[in-house]
């Protein structure tokens, strides 16, 4: 397809809500914020680890993005492409989905296990985010980018308010832990196969084949002149180091809320529902502001309703309260995404690598979120949670207020400038 239409943006639209719905509905049996950090708990996990899985996911997706960006620079086919990435995370749920479910194994060594299956499932998200960046690029049209990504993730948000009732019906079962989430696992397995296939269904816009091919030496200089050139975009990224504080936090709300209030286990499947309902509403919020006001707009009210999640948290009087941590996690969480990938279509510009300024911005901030967690898990157990908590917050209101007053909406300045 030479160019793309506004037809085929639409049609685009359709499989990218399915995919969605499906990628949504299967990650809830596997939700980083409410479902992993109480699993590792039950399975006898040391709080400090427990609370690192938030982080821990987030370096682990930075980890290789820079070499997939370098790898998938001069890929022609991105359809063929993003559908044999997504298929790296196949496997090492499946692993432990099946040991849990049929072999129900307790103690350290089960959860080392999952951790590493952990570790192989979230590196293979990073490689998948630059190859997945630049097909949404091809497949959409940039007036309606915004829009695009909100709607769509709405379709995340129903599947996840779905698969949330059925993690509620699941953990409540006869079925024994942890033979419980191995079935959450595999449920999720089966739900990606669906996902990913939706990717087949799309209409792509062709690519410039006359572009001559993008070396490494053309990579490192358009990270200097990244770096080096746009005080704009280091002041983006600051502001970003700052948010890190929310990496800590975020695996230890749902630890944090059942020390506090002793609810059952399977409520993790309710508050992970709520959670995800309110990603949807954050999406097409933040989808909505950025097409009409500016995409820093979008990711400034992402940053706002992590401070406020963190205000409800400390003030926290009953159990209400608690979803409201969860509604404002995921207002902020569903926003983060369609302000995030926007921000870097408008830094690069029409000609710009979107592919290589998002792997950029998580290879950098790979190293503070691994100082927040340390420094998180060794305050976890040598203070409380609420000290943890105020700290980790301070944080937080600082990249917020960093955000306000010193980042420029990209859309109005000049591009980041590229090596073409």
């Amino acid at each position: 397809m030479a160019k793309l239409t506004i037809s085929d943006h639409h049609h685009n639209l359709t499989f990218n809500i399915i995919h969605e719905f499906f990628f949504g509905f299967g990650v809830a049996f596997h939700d980083v914020s409410t479902i992993l950090p109480l699993f590792l708990t039950l399975l006898g996990a040391p709080i400090s680890v427990a609370g690192s899985i938030a982080g821990l996911f987030a370096i682990l997706i930075a980890a290789p993005q820079l070499i997939s960006a370098i790898i998938s620079r001069n890929i022609q086919n991105v359809k063929i492409s993003t559908v044999k990435i997504h298929l790296t995370i196949l496997p090492p749920i499946f692993l432990a989905g099946f040991v849990f479910a049929f072999f129900m194994p307790t103690g350290p060594k089960a959860w080392i296990f999952y951790y590493i299956c952990f570790v192989f499932y979230a590196l293979g998200i990073g490689l998948i985010i630059p190859i997945w960046s630049n097909f949404l690029r091809h497949v959409t049209k940039r007036s309606n980018r915004g829009t695009f990504l909100g709607i769509s993730f709405i379709g995340n948000s129903i599947g996840g308010f779905i698969g949330g009732i059925v993690v509620k019906k699941l953990l409540s079962s006869s079925i024994p832990f942890p033979a419980n989430f191995g079935w959450g696992f595999l449920i999720l397995f089966f739900a990606l196969i669906i996902s990913i296939s939706s990717f087949l269904g799309f209409k792509v816009k062709d690519i410039q084949t006359n572009q001559r091919k993008r070396t490494i030496k053309d990579f490192i200089h358009e990270t200097k002149s990244i770096l080096i050139t746009n005080q704009n975009f280091r002041r983006y990224v600051y502001s970003r180091i700052l948010l890190t504080a929310q990496f800590p936090a975020i695996s230890l709300y749902a630890v944090y809320s059942r020390d506090m209030f002793y609810f059952d286990i399977s409520d993790a499947g309710l508050l992970t529902a709520t959670r995800l309902i309110a990603f949807g509403f954050g999406s097409i919020i933040a989808g909505q502001i950025g097409d009409r006001i500016g995409h820093k707009a979008a990711m400034t009210f992402c940053f706002a309703c992590h401070v406020f999640t963190m205000g409800v948290a400390l003030t926290a009087q009953s159990m209400i309260w608690i979803y409201g941590i969860f509604v404002c996690l995921g207002l902020a969480q569903g926003a983060f995404m369609p302000a995030a990938m926007s921000l870097v279509f408008d830094f690069a510009g029409k000609k710009g690598d979107n592919k290589m300024i998002m792997a950029l911005i998580d290879t950098i901030l790979s190293p503070f979120i691994l100082v927040a967690i340390i420094l998180g898990g060794i305050l976890s157990e040598i203070t409380s949670l609420v000290v943890l908590f105020q700290i980790l917050g301070v944080f937080m209101m600082a990249g917020l207020l960093t955000i306000v007053f010193l980042v420029r909406d990209p859309h109005h300045q000049l591009k980041i400038p590229t090596n073409q």
